[in-house]
């Protein structure tokens, strides 16, 4: 009876993956509209036109806290940069958070500077995003398409992909 329940667990996981969702590099994103700090809702697909990183995040995720100062950096670097596809870069944090008080202390304490903050309360992105932990990101284009995604987009990583795009003039 035990195996059959691991067995069954495995399956479960196993077709729950990103890759079966059909979000993968070169896809347009799919647009996601979520409510900001401030309850008003924000369609991502109001920031095209700009490089755009969507990060799913949560204030109590260890990982997504230390690298927040890398993505910080980046937004920083790179905010009024033009690129190949796009004119600017931009950040749309995707929290994951049940607590709504933690997630905006976390904005503040760890000083996101963007405006382009959502909550997922419902879970809903994450499915259609396929994104089964956290942090991720996907990192999109002026016209909304995804050039990079996962491990390619943390730490160093970033900004060698956003380095990638730079329009050279």
């Amino acid at each position: 009876m035990r195996a059959f329940l691991y067995i069954s667990l495995i399956l479960l996981f196993a077709s729950v993956t990103p890759d079966q969702t059909g979000i993968n590099n070169g896809d347009i994103a799919p647009d996601i509209e979520l409510k900001t700090p401030k309850g008003k809702v924000l369609k991502l697909s109001k920031l095209r036109g700009k490089m755009v990183l969507i990060d799913f995040w949560a204030s109590w995720c260890g990982p997504c806290r230390k690298e927040n100062p890398n993505v910080v950096e980046a937004y920083h670097k790179y905010n009024k940069e033009k690129f190949l596809n796009g004119k600017g870069f931009t950040v749309y944090s995707v929290s994951l958070d049940k607590n709504e008080k933690a997630w905006k202390r976390a904005i503040e304490k760890d000083s996101l500077v963007w405006k382009n903050h959502v909550w997922d309360e419902n879970k809903e992105v994450i499915r259609t995003y396929g994104v089964a932990s956290i942090p991720k990101a996907f990192l999109i284009d002026g016209e909304g398409k995804i050039l990079a995604s996962g491990n390619e987009l943390r730490g160093l990583n970033l900004h060698l992909v956003l380095d990638k795009y730079l329009k050279v003039e």
